[in-house]
């Protein structure tokens, strides 16, 4: 049972593009077209084209590419500060709204056509991006699932929390969280594939994958297959095998 996964884009457009020809180069070479594609959300914010990976990504699955994408804690952010403004992730600090530099969001809003918003205007901003981002975006985020079990796999956008059924875990932890998952070294079950934690490169750690490999941040974007518990990474010249810890 073949799957396939992609890291966190970020508004990465280019990358998604080149992430997706090195999947199908590989679909061909495996003669399986219609294994899935699963990207693991954070599609927005810090990137110059988050409008351009949303469209992509929702216009794919409309045409019924098999493509299922996943919903990161920055896609949420995103959504809900357009249409639910007294919301507040509790992950966040009081101080650190959705158009904190930390976050972001003034990214993703540019790529929708706004001049760079500030803080201070943030009933005005959210008013301009209402009009600005098509309703069908804000659709696309709010459907998006939090996580998909395939064979050996389960994909999440952070991880899960350690000791909890898999039918039990909370959406904020699917999103956000980092410890106790990072450092747990059990059998979760099935292998967890997971992005949300920055790091060099794609690492195999025996009960989980991280795939994020700061592409927010000027890195790449890994894209990967996995055919039970073998995993490999993509990259222009093929497969390389991403052996366990």
């Amino acid at each position: 049972m073949r799957s396939y996964a992609i890291g966190d884009i970020h508004g990465h457009l280019d990358l998604l593009l080149a992430a997706h020809d090195r999947i199908a180069a590989d679909k061909a070479a495996c003669g399986d077209p219609d294994a899935p594609v699963i990207p693991l959300g954070d599609l927005v914010d810090r990137g110059p084209d988050s409008a351009g990976v949303i469209r992509t990504l929702r216009e794919g699955v409309a045409a019924g590419k098999p493509w299922l994408v996943l919903k990161g804690n920055h896609d949420r952010l995103f959504e809900r500060f357009l249409t639910a403004p007294d919301w507040r992730d509790p992950h966040l600090r009081e101080d650190i709204s959705y158009l904190h530099p930390a976050i972001g969001g003034a990214e993703t809003l540019m790529s929708y056509g706004l001049f760079r918003p500030t803080s201070f205007h943030a009933r005005r901003v959210r008013e301009d991006a209402l009009a600005a981002v098509p309703e069908a975006d804000l659709a696309f985020l709010a459907a998006r699932p939090l996580t998909h079990e395939r064979g050996a796999a389960l994909f999440a956008h952070a991880g899960i929390r350690p000791g909890v059924p898999l039918d039990a875990q909370e959406e904020q932890d699917l999103v956000w969280i980092r410890e106790p998952f990072l450092s747990d070294t059990r059998d979760h079950g099935p292998l967890v594939i997971h992005g949300h934690t920055a790091i060099p490169e794609p690492t195999h750690y025996r009960n989980r994958v991280n795939i994020d490999s700061r592409a927010a941040y000027g890195g790449p974007l890994t894209a990967i297959v996995i055919e039970g518990r073998d995993v490999w990474v993509l990259d222009k010249g093929g497969r390389r095998p991403l052996t366990p810890l």
